[in-house]
């Protein structure tokens, strides 16, 4: 037997069954009118954002990575949940504009920045985190042709990375980034041809759970900051900390401890360099707003045994849930939360096999997990689907199409 993951508090039971937002999965899925369908949580998604305001020291503003989850209901609900909007693409731009989000809010960060991009961003007065002299240069000389003046921040590559992330964003040769020591020289030379300093944006990595880690790396943010600030001449108007904070997706996993990363945020604020003193603060999250606040709901449409193993073969699979199936960075597959949905409040008796639908043996959802005795027509769910299931899976593989998305 394989445990499955810690399913996030704030699920409800009804009738027997997993209820999110007050209603049944049954009832969403007739709503929704088929299976497999995502739905997202407006109250969990309000409740993460109260839980950071609340530990965060005032000062520390709130980012949406809309690469997380860029669902147009959920980029219109977080409007009023937030400070700011990150995106990684002229398409995340226009969801955001479509959704009624100021250009003015948003921050544009990429490696790869075409030049149709930077031309939209800079139309819309987007801030173009530059991630390096060529891009920089690119964004001047398409402001000179359309008489707009560039709003620019500088993306960080900095020397160090946040111990135990799952997914490193600085500290040695990066694609992404300006090496720190060549920050100053690039941003005196983009304010000096006439553009709009905006800071800087220092993100070491993402999907850490150990406090000390992003207290450390919070730490290391802050001091590089001041140091560039001091090295450019320039007031840094806003620094982009980046996020960081771990969502538990697997057995053994704990949430971050927030009031801890919070209360040391704080001291460290109170106790800024000079440099930093008028800085306008914020950290840049995705997963951590959303992820836990999803679910993903399949249903069974075989039961079978194989060799003595029980199969629940469901309409869904790793083309919308390709980190559930262990096929996104992971080394050793291990089992996401995961429920039968419609006998949430069954005590578990069988061991089953859950995989998708695909012609694939990549495909699966949970592996020897002890679950209720289901049935073809039950609902599995999977949480922590709330970010990078719908944005980041092959939804096109072997044609299934994407799966369905509902706001409750």
């Amino acid at each position: 037997m394989k445990p499955v993951g810690p399913i996030p508090s704030g699920f409800e039971t009804i009738d027997g069954e997993l209820a999110i937002g007050g209603r049944t999965a049954s009832a969403l899925v007739a709503k929704a009118g088929r299976t497999p369908l995502f739905v997202y949580s407006r109250a969990l998604i309000d409740a993460r954002v109260a839980q950071l305001r609340a530990a965060l020291p005032q000062r520390v503003g709130l980012n949406y990575a809309v690469k997380a989850n860029p669902h147009p209901l959920v980029i219109a609900h977080m409007a009023s949940q937030v400070d700011g909007f990150d995106i990684a693409s002229s398409g995340e731009l226009a969801l955001c504009v479509a959704a009624g989000i100021d250009p003015r809010r948003i921050s544009f960060a990429g490696p790869g920045k075409r030049d149709e991009e930077l031309e939209a961003a800079i139309a819309a007065g987007v801030t173009l985190n530059c991630e390096s002299e060529g891009e920089g240069a690119r964004a001047l000389a398409i402001s000179q042709r359309i008489g707009v003046r560039p709003r620019i921040a500088i993306r960080v590559n900095p020397s160090f990375v946040m111990t135990g992330s799952g997914m490193k964003m600085g500290g040695g040769a990066k694609p992404f980034g300006v090496d720190a020591e060549r920050v100053p020289d690039l941003a005196r030379k983009l304010i000096a041809e006439g553009a709009e300093w905006r800071g800087l944006h220092i993100f070491t990595g993402s999907q850490t759970l150990s406090a000390d880690a992003i207290i450390e790396g919070q730490a290391n943010v802050l001091a590089l900051a001041a140091q560039l600030t001091k090295a450019i001449g320039h007031e840094c108007p806003k620094l982009n900390m980046g996020g960081g904070l771990g969502t538990p997706y697997f057995p053994g996993d704990t949430p971050v401890d927030l009031p801890r990363v919070g209360a040391a945020l704080a001291e460290q604020v109170a106790q800024l360099p000079a440099a930093l003193a008028d800085t306008e603060l914020c950290m840049e999250m995705g997963r951590y707003l959303v992820g836990e606040a999803g679910v993903y709901l399949t249903r069974i449409i075989d039961r079978k045994v194989s060799h003595g193993v029980t199969y629940l073969v469901t309409d869904g699979g790793l083309h919308h849930q390709l980190a559930a199936s262990g096929n996104f960075g992971t080394v050793v597959r291990r089992n996401y939360p995961s429920a039968i949905a419609t006998r949430y409040g069954e005590e578990a008796t069988e061991e089953v096999n859950i995989v998708g639908c695909l012609c694939t043996p990549l495909d699966r959802l949970a592996d020897n997990a002890m679950m209720p005795r289901a049935d073809v027509g039950d609902l599995v769910a999977v949480f922590c689907a709330g970010a990078y299931g719908a944005s980041a899976s092959p939804s096109a593989f072997l044609g299934h199409g994407p799966a369905a998305e509902l706001l409750v």
